[in-house]
């Protein structure tokens, strides 16, 4: 899996209920053709990362095509899990400078 590049956002709790802080990020992806995420269009994956304090963890992810809006039913193996978690680990704070 290739970041080739990425946005993120800091997700604001209008209560005030939930601890820690939310980022959203949305991953651009580049696949190999054959790649079972190959298809026509761009994939991205959107990532909901939580932080409160050290305590860093992915909470939710969805592989979506953007050309065709639509969103695809794959799973990250485990070690594709934690790429994507050291990458919004050291990440998530280029949302706040």
């Amino acid at each position: 899996m290739n970041i080739t590049e990425y946005t993120v956002e800091k997700l604001q709790d209008p209560t005030g209920i939930l601890s820690g802080d939310r980022y959203e990020f949305i991953l651009q992806l580049e696949e190999e053709e054959d790649d079972e995420l190959f298809e026509d269009g761009a994939v991205e994956l959107k990532v909901l990362f939580f932080v409160d304090g050290k305590e860093m963890k992915v909470l939710n992810y969805h592989f979506h095509n953007s050309s065709q809006d639509k969103y695809l039913d794959f799973a990250l193996e485990d070690e594709e899990l934690q790429e994507i978690h050291s990458f919004c680990s050291s990440h998530y704070a280029s949302e706040e400078a």
